[in-house]
Formats: C-alpha cells, structure tokens, sequence
C-alpha cells in the first residue's frame, strides 16, 4: 500500500532537513520559507495560510482539520494518525520516522511533505486543543530546538 496522492491537498517539506527543499529550509519551496507556497508562508497555498487547503487552515484538507486527511485527523493518513503513513507514525514514511522518507528525517532526498503547519506551530496547535497525549509523543521524537517554548 502506497500513501495515495489526494486531488488538491497542499503539502509542504516537513522533514528536519535543511537542505534546499528540505522540511527546515527557507530557500524557496522549503519548509520554513515565507516565499509564496513555501511551508511558512501565510500566503494562499502557504503553510502558515489559514485559507482554504492552508496549513492552519480548518477547511477539509487543512493542516488544521479534523475531517478525514486532516492534519488533526486521526483517521489514516491523517496527521495525528498512528497508523502506516499517519502522522504520528514512527514506520517508514511516517510523520514520527527518522528513516529517508520520514518527517524525522534530516535526509535531502525522498523528503517527507504534510498538510501540517511547522512541526513548532503544530506541536503548539495540538497542545492547545487538548491533544495531550499525542503532543507528548511528537515531543518525544521532536528536537527539542523545534518546541514550541524553544522555538519561538
């Protein structure tokens, strides 16, 4: 099973990478670029974008969504789901996975992309709406320079 391509969802670098198109770039296109499309964008598209299909957007698709593919989602492949692909998965090509592929990854090659806003700005996001249990575990995988407390 291969994680599916979904029509119209936005995704960004989120790996620990900082290689350009790496999840912690911020050359164009990365992970913590403010350019247009880039992970920390607020512009449409943008990672940091509360519109539709944005990062810390609500809507369907959103990084902030519950609804099923949603950052907050803990159905398959949802960004707090533990399951293969799912956000908080630890296997290969999981948001938790420090393998090539995975959002722990600090590899430049087969980089892991998210619905998600930036590991500081989702971990922060998924504390305050009472997500305990999963905010624990991204903290235990997380560096601790990408706390929220340490990162802002």
């Amino acid at each position: 099973m291969t994680k599916p391509v979904i029509k119209n969802m936005r995704t960004w670098p989120r790996n620990l990478s900082t290689a350009q198109g790496g999840g912690l770039s911020t050359a164009q296109y990365g992970g913590m670029s403010t350019a247009q499309y880039g992970g920390m964008s607020t512009a449409q598209y943008g990672g940091m974008s509360t519109a539709q299909y944005g990062g810390m957007s609500t809507a369907q698709y959103g990084g902030l969504s519950t609804a099923q593919y949603g950052g907050l989602s803990t159905a398959q492949y949802g960004g707090l789901s533990t399951s293969q692909y799912g956000g908080l998965s630890t296997a290969q090509y999981g948001g938790l996975s420090s393998a090539m592929g995975g959002g722990m990854s600090t590899s430049a090659t087969n980089v892991y992309r998210s619905n998600i806003p930036p590991w500081p700005v989702f971990l922060r996001e998924v504390e305050a709406r009472g997500y305990q249990a999963e905010a624990e575990l991204i903290r235990r995988h997380l560096p601790e320079f990408l706390w929220p407390e340490n990162f802002f």
